[in-house]
């Protein structure tokens, strides 16, 4: 690789890197595990730069593929304390944070590929057809999984009064389903 591909693959992933682990984490649901699954995936993606059309979602379906893959690995079973403390979060003490919190365990209930399929089509904005490129499945079953994993979604969201509109899919708290 020389200089040049050098430079933007490094700008490549300083833009990336933290879409990349927040696409793991919602993922896997794991902060370490996350980390694990975008190093493995960066690591890959280092020598066959330059080559690729589209590197940022060839790097997304080797994200995902990655944490999936992490959960899967028989040693990932075993839970530590450090698995169960729960994250601090300083600084932000506004009512939002709880509210944050409830929608990703909300989202922790939905099944894996569901929650790939809502992560990459309403958070990171990919159309169906590029959501359909990172899972590596059909239009139909990315559309699938989309309206199945917002369904739970809603479902497991409407205990704590918290709805979402497909077009605006940031929570709000206090109204009734």
């Amino acid at each position: 690789m020389n200089a040049k591909d050098e430079e933007e693959f490094r700008q490549f992933v300083a833009a990336q890197m933290e879409p990349l682990r927040k696409l793991a984490y919602l993922t896997c649901g794991n902060w370490h595990t996350a980390e694990d699954a975008v190093s493995l995936a960066l690591a890959k993606l280092y020598p066959r730069w330059g080559k690729i059309d589209r590197p940022d979602l060839y790097v997304r379906t080797m994200v995902y593929r990655a944490a999936v893959d992490e959960v899967r690995r028989p040693w990932r079973r075993e839970s530590s304390a450090g698995d169960q403390l729960p994250d601090v979060h300083l600084g932000d003490s506004s009512s939002t944070t709880d509210e944050r919190l409830r929608v990703q365990a909300a989202l922790r209930q939905v099944p894996r590929k569901q929650r790939a399929a809502l992560v990459l089509r309403y958070y990171f904005g990919l159309s169906m057809e590029e959501t359909a490129d990172v899972l590596k499945c059909s239009v139909g079953t990315a559309k699938s999984n989309t309206a199945r994993g917002l369904a739970r979604l809603r479902e497991a969201l409407a205990t704590d009064h918290i709805e979402i509109d497909v077009e605006d899919t940031r929570p709000r708290a206090g109204t009734r389903a």
